[in-house]
């Protein structure tokens, strides 16, 4: 498996909300495609037609629940069964599901079923591999908002499947006060007034710092987490120290897997969380096809 404690089941993750977004991206996906005239010229309405999906490379596999989603948003009869468990790996040339659905919508779903699939697998594989390298150091690695419109919940479940942590969703699960926000506010301590004033209760607020003097006005306002954004080696160590154990502290910006490590291990206080945005933005797809079997 590549998952780890933190890990939520595909039908658990997504509330409501999240349900309603999934499905917007689904019916968009197949939408876009337009109708499937290839398929329609070539099949009778009541042709039928089975087909497999296999795992072309070595890969966890993340996304199958999807199926269900696609095939009820085209209206139409199907069956599928999971043929390994969802977030499992599996080497090259497993097949991990099997479908029988009629032959139109079965051949318009294809691509759109494969898009989720291969895109949620290479994010979790691209998170499996950032969470190895930060074995043994008691830092959790977090995802971003720097996600591709419309599929945050699906990208942020496929983090979760490869190991490592959720920040916010959205903008109202945590307040994040950047640069912009405390310039507007006049300084940190009037912000973070503000909004505990406006709010009851009020969510956590993580401040970003990229100075040892914001890192000492986050920690006098009792800021829930402060973030040390692009610092690194004495600056960082200085910045993290100073904060106490009762409030997170949160390294971003500037995390590659060649240096994830040492950010972890930072001295004398290592970070309780390291994000990091390529999670989801520069994930490969992983390799996956559909192909159609015997009746």
């Amino acid at each position: 498996m590549g998952t780890s404690a933190m890990y939520t089941p595909w039908a658990a993750f997504f509330s409501p909300e999240g349900r309603r977004l999934l499905q917007k991206s689904i019916d968009l996906a197949l939408e876009e495609d337009g109708p499937e005239l290839t398929a329609m010229g070539l099949f009778s309405p009541d042709a039928y037609l089975n087909a497999a999906i296999r795992a072309k490379e070595d890969t966890l596999v993340v996304g199958l629940p999807v199926i269900g989603p696609v095939f009820r948003s085209l209206g139409a009869p199907f069956r599928w069964q999971a043929l390994v468990p969802e977030t499992a790996r599996v080497p090259a040339m497993t097949e991990v599901a099997r479908i029988t659905a009629p032959a139109v919508p079965m051949l318009k779903a294809e691509r759109v079923i494969l898009n989720f699939i291969t895109h949620l697998s290479g994010i979790a594989n691209l998170t499996a591999r950032y969470v190895r390298e930060l074995e043994g150091t008691g830092v959790r690695l977090l995802d971003t908002r720097k996600t591709t419109p419309g599929l945050r919940w699906p990208e942020k479940y496929a983090v979760q499947a490869g190991g490592a942590s959720n920040h916010r969703k959205n903008l109202a699960e945590m307040l994040m006060l950047k640069d912009n926000h405390i310039d507007a506010a006049g300084s940190i301590a009037s912000a973070v007034a503000a909004l505990r004033s406006r709010y009851s209760p009020c969510p956590p607020i993580e401040v970003e710092c990229r100075t040892i003097a914001h890192v000492r006005e986050a920690i006098a306002a009792r800021a829930d987490r402060i973030m040390m954004d692009n610092m690194g080696g004495a600056l960082l160590s200085e910045a993290l120290a100073l904060v106490p154990p009762d409030i997170e502290t949160e390294v971003s910006g500037g995390v590659r897997l060649e240096n994830l490590r040492e950010l972890a291990l930072t001295a004398p206080r290592r970070p309780d969380f390291i994000s990091v945005g390529r999670l989801t933005h520069s994930a490969v797809a992983a390799d996956f096809s559909m192909t159609l079997l015997p009746a």
